[in-house]
């Protein structure tokens, strides 16, 4: 027991401590909770970083509140059409305030990140129209959408909507010349995918997104003067909002989209995603969410208003525990010889967190502990699917409240070398260090790891 424990036990009156708590209850060996010590010491500085993240995020969030005058009338039930809903418009002034952008569609009816961001396709882009995606191959679940895969009825392929793809430069970074090639007289979008996916790549940074953005509007302009339509910078924002003080859309983007359960909903949002932007693009949205002379003005939102615009409120600390509980991931794996992505110490611009565990049985190792640190679904043992959407079987350790919630704990990754797992999430940075611990204490039980 060092001297910090002592006076601990000391201070509690020679009660139990947390550590001893966690040896006797979930087996963490002592070996382990000495790494994970260790490593959070290590990573002080980076953490007090991100307080400061949090603590300009969440007065932004409050002021956005403030300003438009929240009440409790914001939380009544509609029924029906939906039309007149206080709190839906309320929420969506909201959300268009926080993320900087002219206008916002907030609705739980939206599934996921990949129909919020099929809604952007659909609803600006015609037949005709060609789609470049600036950071590579779009994530897994995009390709049926955009008819890169077959099985995708009503691809934007099947609507004659073309697709490029501009790869991203060896350090991960955009590659604003191979950008510029892709560009044709059909393109009409350049879309960005601001989180990792099934990648190695770093996530995008808030400055290059910047760049990038001033980049399609020169890109744009250039297209007008030559008669040709205006090109629309389009970013999938899925994983990475509250990870800077500003927002794709605050810094020169034209519409983004992402999902209700990852960041911003807080882990209280019950399901939805959100679609914001300039004005005109979100009201072309709208049109294809519902119908065209229907656009926003009617949808239920089934009495969701409170969760979603509380999930919102609480999420900048929501997020800053995820964000610290991916650092201590980074910092421990990494001293434990695993390539970890990003650093503990690097900047981040999402949740998620990168280990190649270079071998199935690993992965599989390493869920297996998530899942036996949550709180929902401990007893179960995830194992490798066929995922609706995915190329390659998925493994997926999620006992989380909110079905398929990435801002509640979870790892996942497809069974396909080098077998990396994506790591994300936690409600408080407490769980996510738990979740840790027992995916460390799964693979030492199982002799993969040496701890010494």
């Amino acid at each position: 027991m060092t001297k910090t424990e002592e006076n601990t036990r000391e201070y509690l009156g020679g009660a139990e401590t947390s550590k001893e708590y966690l040896e006797r209850t979930f087996g963490i060996d002592g070996r382990v909770g000495d790494l994970i010590s260790d490593c959070e010491k290590d990573a002080e500085q980076t953490f007090a970083e991100t307080n400061e993240i949090r603590d300009y995020n969440q007065y932004k969030v409050l002021n956005a509140f403030r300003k438009n005058r929240i009440s409790d009338v914001h939380f009544a039930w509609q029924t029906g059409y939906g039309y007149d809903d206080a709190g839906r418009a309320a929420t969506e002034r909201v959300y268009a305030d926080v993320l900087g952008a002219e206008s916002a569609l907030v609705r739980p009816l939206i599934v996921n990140g990949t129909h919020a961001l099929s809604l952007i396709f659909f609803g600006v882009l015609r037949p005709g129209d060609e789609l470049v995606y600036c950071t590579g191959a779009p994530y897994d679940s995009l390709n049926a959408a955009i008819g890169l895969t077959d099985g995708g009825k009503g691809s934007l392929r099947e609507f004659g909507i073309g697709y490029k793809q501009a790869e991203l430069k060896a350090d991960g970074g955009l590659d604003f010349d191979a950008i510029a090639r892709a560009v044709g007289p059909a393109t009409r979008m350049l879309a960005l995918q601001r989180a990792t996916g099934y990648s190695e790549r770093k996530a995008v940074s808030t400055e290059e997104i910047r760049r990038w953005a001033n980049f399609a509007k020169e890109l744009s302009a250039n297209a007008q003067k030559e008669g040709r339509k205006p090109i629309v910078s389009m970013v999938d924002n899925c994983y990475g909002e509250f990870l800077d003080k500003v927002e794709p859309t605050e810094i020169g983007a034209d519409i983004m989209a992402g999902s209700l359960i990852k960041n911003p909903g807080g882990g209280l949002a019950l399901s939805g995603g959100y679609v914001a932007g300039r004005r005109a693009l979100v009201e072309m949205v709208a049109d294809r969410m519902t119908c065209p002379g229907i656009g926003g003005e009617c949808g239920l939102t089934f009495g969701q208003t409170r969760a979603i615009l509380q999930g919102l409120f609480v999420a900048p600390n929501i997020v800053n525990g995820a964000i610290k509980g991916a650092i201590l991931c980074a910092r421990v794996f990494e001293s434990l010889g695993f390539a970890v992505n990003p650093r503990f110490d690097d900047p981040r611009s999402d949740i998620i967190e990168t280990i190649r565990m270079n071998s199935a049985e690993a992965l599989i190792a390493f869920c297996e502990g998530i899942q036996d640190a949550a709180p929902v679904d401990s007893f179960a043992k995830p194992e490798p699917w066929a995922m609706p959407g995915y190329e390659d079987e998925i493994i997926m350790a999620a006992g989380a409240f909110v079905q398929g919630s990435s801002i509640e704990l979870s790892a996942d990754g497809p069974m396909r070398p080098p077998y990396n797992v994506y790591f994300q999430g936690g409600l408080s940075y407490e769980h996510a260090k738990l979740g840790v611990m027992k995916a460390v204490q799964t693979l030492l039980d199982r002799g993969m790891i040496d701890l010494r």
